[in-house]
């Protein structure tokens, strides 16, 4: 099912390419990460699933990437060009071989079940 996503024809050209724009030197950062490295966790300081992500992934051995970026107390602005861009609202998002596999209750999922394995094998 393909998620709802504001058709262009619905934004005034006039704002298009500030929307198109708007921080996406964050997005760039995150892309050429999960362009190039197997398993990525984008995450925020002061937050515990970020933390728990990374605790299942040390423990199963699984190598990552962990990229941080603020906390509750600022950088929620350019966070947010993240949540607009994957549609995924809070953090940690995880990324197999270029695929969103959500959070850290996710990655624990397919790490108990064998999925995260036969993902990056």
């Amino acid at each position: 099912m393909p998620r709802s996503v504001l058709s262009e024809a619905q934004i005034h050209p006039a704002i298009r390419e500030r929307i198109a724009t708007l921080h996406q030197d964050i997005v760039q950062e995150v892309k050429t990460a999960v362009d190039a490295k197997a398993v990525v966790v984008v995450g925020m300081g002061m937050n515990p699933m970020p933390r728990k992500a990374r605790a299942a992934l040390d423990a199963a051995g699984v190598p990552y990437t962990y990229l941080e970026y603020g906390n509750y107390l600022n950088s929620w602005r350019r966070r947010n060009a993240l949540k607009m861009w994957t549609g995924w609202p809070t953090f940690p998002m995880v990324f197999v071989k270029g695929t969103l596999v959500g959070g850290a209750t996710d990655v624990q999922k397919l790490i108990a079940s064998g999925e995260l394995k036969k993902m990056l094998a």
